[in-house]
């Protein structure tokens, strides 16, 4: 942490100089401003900072706060919940989502600020009540957005008021669920702030691996803090601190009778109802932001750094006797990085906006494995098992730079060209330049037509990139049939996108939108052993293309929305990572094109809420057909179907309190389904959707 501090001291001190040459001669004047208008200024800033990054072209799905409280759970959900809403968003195992047949690939947003990455795992560390709005933005991306390019989650934190405003809310139902959370913000002159504090403990912390109502040694623990902290300088300008704190512990769920392959000396039988093994998570992330509106030019400048965490500890002696190997696995990550936005109002009917992106990645793996000897045919010497010790350390750096010119034409059409330029420096050291363009027509007042190109450069994530010792494990159980293992290389892919927006009447809108990506070196992940991380492996060429399409319906009460979604994603060849898999997938894959893990290849959501004077009542429902599955994923699973239902009355104590009383049933008709069955590639244990569950929580608003 010391090692920051000269950084954001040179930073503050930026920003000071700015002011002081801006402001200086009207300084008693702005002064006076803010103390009286401080609450309308920030929110002018608001405005002028969504100038900086915005959507152009791109399709674009809002998510505001009535919608978040109409889904299932509510503020009480998972955020993925309210992905899964999304059109095109396929539901995976252990939080996971899928864009357009993307794997993860998504970039976080906050406040118009990139969220710096961490290491993947189960926990959420974005919690609902701390959410105003959301937008996903996906399709042709404008060029201030690199890396991760499936799409953008665009979140707007909750802010201070001129009264201060808060809630206590109480959560509980099944699968022994017990949740609390604090919400606080308030505006006092020049400062401003929201926090939010939750503690939650279930046990149901990761999908069950059988489709029985209650997993077996599935208990989490988790606590979630967020803080979003602001300075008005004067009418122009604000300083704000974002501070988040993760912190989840995971048992990892147990299936019964497995069968036992391997002999351990003085243990004859081993229940596998008894293994106990844990994840534990650990997400922390801070980021301080200055924004200047001056006129006709704008800007965001933000530093960022993020340690993320996540450890595994294996049951040894449950995991030698079923698996032959127990492999302690630590990884921690550091990131540290700024970004620049700036916007610049040419004239009425020209934009110029550019920026800069720098961030450097600290990534450890450290494993502790226990093996048993083998012959060379694989066959078990001995009942006494040994460890091997391997470690990596790897740091990386990425840095971009974009342009992009927005010019207003005759006929309400809106041309948006881009150019970015990106290096990457870690598993390999690579650099791209890619062109954007999108183009916008409002034909009608309530029709708009869209239509954009984009070059995508995406390098692995650092902490993904798997490079054991592979001599190592020679002659033992977690030796490789493949010993090749090709660098992992940067994702480039080729995107179209084509659509429309038609509002039908003035309480029916419609939205289409179809897309195809081609691309070299496509990147996917994998969980290839006990231990629940995800190791990164590329395939040759990709394609993927889709098409969908959402109604909503509006009315001051009654609210409505359908999304339907076909797609499919393809990969062959696969390129690096080898030594994950056996050599008959790399043979087949090697000759085919082979849909990929997490392709599901029709996607429905729909739901209705009502709203009466003090009572909402909702129902929703997802389809999937089914997630890949079989030797080189050449099956499917079963399509799903659950219904959730809830309701929520609100009983008004006075203007300014209030208590909500709201009851939810998820999976109301008790359908047992399957996300994952264990098979398919970079798939290790199957994975069953939650059981029927009732929960009621009661929030008290002051």
């Amino acid at each position: 942490m010391k090692s920051r501090l000269p950084f954001i001291s040179l930073f503050i001190c930026l920003v000071v100089s700015l002011n002081a040459q801006t402001s200086s001669q009207s300084q008693s004047q702005d002064d006076q401003t803010v103390k009286l208008d401080a609450f309308v200024v920030s929110d002018s800033l608001d405005v002028a900072r969504e100038g900086i990054v915005p959507s152009l072209g791109a399709t674009s799905y809002e998510i505001g706060k009535m919608q978040l409280d109409a889904e299932s759970l509510g503020g009480n959900g998972s955020f993925n919940e309210i992905l899964l809403r999304v059109p095109s968003v396929a539901e995976d195992s252990f939080g996971q989502v899928h864009l357009r047949g993307e794997h993860a690939d998504l970039q976080y947003r906050i406040n118009d600020v990139l969220l710096p990455e961490g290491i993947s795992g189960f926990g959420q560390e974005l919690d609902i009540p701390f959410i105003k709005s959301a937008a996903i933005l996906t399709g042709s991306l404008p060029a201030q957005y690199g890396y991760r390019t499936a799409g953008v989650v665009d979140i707007h934190t909750e802010s201070g008021s001129t009264d201060f405003k808060g809630s206590i809310n109480t959560f509980v139902g099944s699968h022994d669920t017990l949740k609390f959370t604090a919400t606080g913000g308030s505006q006092n002159g020049q400062f401003g702030g929201f926090t939010t504090l939750s503690t939650e403990t279930n046990n149901l912390g990761i999908e069950n691996p059988e489709p029985t109502k209650e997993a077996v040694h599935d208990k989490t623990n988790q606590i979630k803090f967020f803080t979003n902290l602001y300075y008005v300088i004067n009418s122009t300008s604000r300083l704000s601190f974002m501070l988040s704190d993760s912190t989840a512990t995971f048992q990892i769920p147990n299936s019964a009778n497995q069968t036992q392959g391997y002999t351990l000396k003085n243990i004859p039988l081993f229940n596998s109802l008894n293994l106990n093994e844990n994840q534990a998570e650990f997400n922390d992330y801070a980021i301080l932001a200055y924004q200047k509106s001056s006129g006709d030019f704008n800007f965001q400048a933000s530093l960022f750094t993020r340690y993320s965490l996540t450890h595994f500890t294996p049951d040894t002696v449950g995991d030698l006797i079923f698996n032959g190997v127990a492999s302690e696995v630590h990884q921690d990550l550091i990131s540290n990085g700024l970004e620049l936005d700036s916007k610049w109002d040419i004239n009425t009917n020209h934009t110029l906006r550019f920026g800069t992106f720098l961030s450097s990645q600290n990534a450890n793996t450290k494993t502790n494995t226990a093996v048993f000897p083998t012959d060379d045919n694989g066959d078990q010497t001995s009942t006494t098992a040994f460890w091997i010790q391997d470690s990596h350390h790897r740091l990386g750096w990425l840095i971009g730079t974009y342009i992009q010119d927005e010019w207003k034409l005759p006929n309400n059409i809106t041309v948006n060209g881009g150019l970015r330029f990106d290096t990457s420096h870690g598993a390999l050291n690579e650099s791209q330049v890619s062109p954007r363009i999108n183009t916008v027509w409002q034909a009608q007042n309530d029709l708009s037509i869209h239509l954009g190109y984009a070059r995508y450069f995406t390098p692995p994530a650092i902490e993904l990139v798997d490079t054991p010792t592979l001599a190592k494990y020679t002659n033992t159980t977690n030796a490789s049939e493949v010993l090749t293992n090709s660098a992992i290389a940067s994702e480039r892919s080729n995107y179209l996108d084509f659509g429309l927006t038609k509002q039908l009447t003035p309480t029916l809108s419609l939205e289409w939108d179809s897309y195809l990506k081609k691309a070299t070196h496509l990147l996917d992940e994998g969980q290839f052993g006990q231990a629940v991380v995800f190791n990164a492996f590329n395939y040759t060429y990709g394609e993927i293309y889709g098409s969908e399409i959402s109604l909503n319906y509006t009315t001051k009460k009654l609210t409505a929305y359908l999304n339907a979604a076909e797609g499919r994603a393809y990969g062959k060849n696969i390129s690096s990572g080898q030594f994950e898999f056996d050599q008959a997938t790399l043979n087949y894959a090697a000759n085919h094109q082979i849909a990929l893990d997490h392709e599901q290849s029709l996607t429905l959501s729909g739901g209705l809420s009502y709203h009466f004077t003090h009572d909402l009542l909702y129902l929703d429902s997802l389809y999937g057909s089914g997630l890949r599955s079989g030797f080189a994923n050449t099956d499917h699973l079963a399509p799903y179907y659950p219904v959730n239902v809830g309701y929520e009355h609100t009983l008004n104590l006075n203007h300014k309190r209030s208590v909500s009383i709201r009851l939810d049933i998820v999976n109301l008709f008790d359908e047992v389904y399957t996300l994952r069955d264990g098979s398919g590639i970079g798939v290790f244990a199957p994975q069953y959707g939650a059981r029927r569950g009732f929960f009621a929580s009661v929030n008290y608003s002051y």
